[in-house]
């Protein structure tokens, strides 16, 4: 098994609470709202949604991924930290066995934040990700990271 690590940051002139709760503690809710193009739903599956919970994303039907089940391990409301693993569904699932996250948010100082992520791809056998797959991923989840970013501009009052 090889392990390949991947870091990134991203601002936002969103305060970081409030990405912090959008992107992790009421995803579930609130993505598939905002992105009902790409995510059916997300249920949690185990857990109350925090530290040990499992959420099950569910795509649609007519896209290339059905599903992917993620466990997290920290949700640390307080410091806006988390840590979360992929741990079962078709993403790349011929290539990586799990890929841990850790994403923290850091205050800026125009009232927005920056936030850090840190990704582990863990993969099958001797495979090495190549970088325009982390890049794929990546592009991803900036275009979800985006969205939510206009959604909480347009409506400050959600999540403050």
């Amino acid at each position: 098994m090889g392990v390949t690590t991947y870091t990134h940051e991203v601002a936002t002139s969103v305060a970081a609470p409030r990405m912090f709760k959008a992107l992790f503690v009421d995803s579930h809710n609130l993505l598939p709202k905002v992105i009902p193009q790409t995510i059916k739903s997300i249920e949690i599956v185990q857990g109350d949604g925090g530290d040990g919970c499992i959420k099950k994303t569910n795509y649609l039907e007519d896209g290339t991924l059905k599903y992917g089940k993620h466990k997290f391990e920290v949700v640390d409301i307080d410091n806006l930290v988390c840590k979360y693993s992929l741990i079962q569904g078709d993403v790349m699932i011929d290539k990586v066995e799990i890929v841990y996250y850790e994403a923290k948010f850091e205050v800026s100082g125009n009232g927005g934040c920056v936030c850090k992520t840190t990704c582990k791809f863990h993969t099958k056998g001797d495979y090495a990700l190549k970088e325009e797959e982390i890049k794929e991923g990546v592009d991803k989840a900036m275009e979800l990271f985006k969205v939510v970013e206009q959604y909480l501009l347009a409506n400050p009052s959600v999540y403050a």
